[in-house]
């Protein structure tokens, strides 16, 4: 039994620790597209190197959610998967057609996903 509750404990380490390693890259993608917003004129040159970084996080998030062994009920499964869809669809237009208004919807997803990552049980 106590090794039982021991392997638990190790689990769930993990899985907090993952969850809050992908809190912090979505922070940060956040963090890279407000300063940019903010400093258009001056950071717009850096755009699409977040865009790029965001790309790759979500489609790791994609990736990861498909997974025939990830343990998320499908429904929730589905939701991340469209949204990443979603995410990176943004960013394919925002490269084509940079717009500092256009960062906006990509910072509240990646803010909204962290704080949800970041108080899940």
């Amino acid at each position: 039994m106590q090794h039982a509750a021991q392997a638990y404990k190790n689990v769930a380490k993990e899985t907090a620790s993952a969850r809050d390693l992908e809190a912090s890259l979505l922070l940060k993608s956040a963090a890279q597209f407000q300063a940019i917003r903010d400093g258009w004129d001056r950071r717009k040159v850096d755009l699409n190197d977040a865009l790029l970084f965001n790309r790759k996080l979500w489609t790791f998030f994609i990736d990861a959610v498909t997974r025939d062994d990830n343990p998320l009920p499908i429904a929730i499964r589905q939701n991340v998967a469209s949204l990443g869809l979603f995410v990176i669809g943004r960013t394919i237009n925002l490269t084509s057609n940079p717009q500092p208004d256009g960062l906006g919807t990509l910072i509240n997803i990646n803010r909204s996903i962290a704080s949800g990552l970041r108080n899940a049980p």
